[in-house]
């Protein structure tokens, strides 16, 4: 539904977009981060024929943006981080106004009303816009993305400055667009993209990072296979237990220490959770466990790495941000160590394939 081909856009000297290429297919929901800077309000600028590019393509369901950007347009709903609102205009009238301004060619009345079902502003449609609230004012604004019915929508900080009730609403609204919709999601809340979107695409410095399906990324944060222990109680026989134990891959005692607790850093098996096995085993034993901490992460925490591993890449040394530093856990930095230059990798690997593809075509 849409196709980004080896996109370029220079301003002067500077490259705020430097080759990227990336699919989104049809009913998919796709969110676009990338840190201030990256590169992405260009890439999404370029996608809605605000601006032109340097060189290489953008094209909405098979339609050229620059070679014909009206026909091009009518398949894209947009919403950018402010709402394009006239707040002296009722929501009717506004959305009555977008309805002529696009040329749409649908029944008005029951378009307008299920849009309005849609978002959920039918008990404001008679009131003026400026009256709303900020979450109301959202509505309409995602309303007016609708009209027309167009294949693809691309919002941009949709839920900035709404209150939590409010973002869980907006994303129930997002994913269930996503059923009809193709649609790019632009956003800094990393917890809006696991929780909505179905592929994750990570830009910085203008080069595509990482392009993963959320399901690949939700299920290596989700897996609880490293864990640090405190347990009371003899050291060297609880780490010889430990080493023992049917399931656990992995165990060393640490440096911390807690009067007569030590702690200890446990890895089970693929597939295996240790927890309730290695509770009972201690138990047995009458030595008390005081404390268990998974080593798993947060998808801030892979957003992170995955910049910085395009960094380490880009100046040929090894980045560490101010989080990793602070926070103490080797063992937790390795993973995400691991699974940052996994995903940029795999990013690396797609972008030689279709630069292949495109020089055996030539």
């Amino acid at each position: 539904m849409i196709k980004i081909e080896h996109l370029v856009k220079n301003y002067g000297a500077n490259c705020a977009v430097d080759d990227i290429s990336f699919e989104v297919e049809e009913g998919e929901i796709v969110g676009f981060l990338g840190p201030n800077g990256a590169g992405k309000s260009t890439t999404m600028n370029i996608l809605t024929g605000y601006l032109s590019s340097t060189s290489g393509k953008a094209l909405i369901a098979g339609v050229d943006i620059l070679a014909d950007p009206i026909a091009a347009k009518r398949q894209i709903g947009y919403l950018p981080e402010q709402p394009p609102l006239y707040p002296d205009m009722t929501v009717e009238e506004y959305l009555n106004f977008n309805y002529d301004l696009k040329g749409c060619k649908l029944d008005r009345r029951a378009h307008l009303e299920q849009i309005c079902e849609t978002v959920k502003i039918k008990d404001v449609r008679h009131k003026v816009i400026r009256t709303l609230s900020k979450g109301y004012r959202q509505r309409v604004g995602i309303a007016q993305a609708l009209v027309g019915n167009p294949k693809v929508i691309i919002f941009d900080e949709p839920t900035v400055g709404l209150d939590p009730k409010q973002i869980i609403e907006i994303r129930n609204l997002i994913r269930g667009l996503g059923k009809e919709h193709t649609v790019i999601l632009s956003t800094h809340i990393l917890q809006e993209v696991q929780a909505v979107c179905d592929r994750i695409v990570i830009i910085n410095k203008g080069k595509i990072v990482a392009n993963e399906k959320t399901e690949n990324i939700s299920n290596v944060v989700a897996d609880n296979r490293r864990f640090h222990v405190k347990i009371a109680g003899p050291q060297k026989e609880i780490l010889s237990m430990l080493r023992s134990m049917p399931g656990i891959a992995y165990a060393d005692a640490l440096a911390e220490r807690d009067g007569d607790a030590y702690t200890y850093l446990v890895e089970s098996d693929f597939g295996v959770d240790i927890r309730k096995k290695l509770f009972y085993q201690l138990s047995e034993r009458g030595w008390p466990m005081i404390g268990l901490e998974s080593l798993g992460m947060n998808l801030e925490d892979i957003f992170i790495t995955v910049v910085d591993k395009s960094e380490e890449h880009k100046s040929g040394r090894i980045a560490q941000t101010e989080r990793t530093k602070r926070r103490g856990s080797k063992e937790k930095a390795s993973l995400e160590r691991e699974l940052g230059a996994n995903l940029y990798e795999n990013a690396q690997r797609r972008r030689m394939e279709s630069s292949l593809e495109e020089g055996e075509d030539d």
